[in-house]
């Protein structure tokens, strides 16, 4: 079993019924799985080579690289539980909204703002805006 399956395996994903009823928010619910469980080969495989990702209030990454080498420093993270609550898709946006869980009691409320390349089901990620807050105990 790869290092890879054995982190999806521990950590707890929760997300509502309905947030899988269309391509483009089963991506969304995917690739968010995918960040909490660092698979970063499926992040790459879904976003565009000049992706732009900015973090409201901290920094902003341009291009694959940069998400690379920030999904890198992410590695020592352990979270236990992602909870989805939204995802609302319509032609090239859509957002996801909800909270993830990690070891020691911390917690962050999250909203992400996309834009896709296209308006068709086979499309990637070209942006990306997040918005974090510390909910920690």
């Amino acid at each position: 079993m790869s290092e890879d399956n054995i982190r999806y395996e521990q950590v707890k994903i929760i997300c509502a019924e309905d947030c899988g009823n269309a391509p483009k928010k089963e991506l969304l619910r995917a690739f968010n799985v995918a960040f909490v469980c660092n698979d970063i080969d499926f992040i790459i495989e879904n976003i565009i080579e000049d992706i732009q990702w900015n973090f409201i209030g901290s920094n902003k990454l341009q291009g694959k690289d940069q998400v690379c080498r920030m999904l890198e420093k992410l590695n020592d993270k352990t979270p236990t539980e992602l909870v989805i609550s939204n995802i609302i898709t319509h032609g090239y946006s859509g957002s996801l909204n909800g909270i993830l869980n990690l070891e020691s009691n911390i917690s962050y409320a999250f909203c992400n703002i996309y834009r896709f390349n296209s308006s068709l089901n086979k499309t990637k990620i070209k942006e990306i805006t997040s918005f974090i807050i510390d909910i920690s105990k």
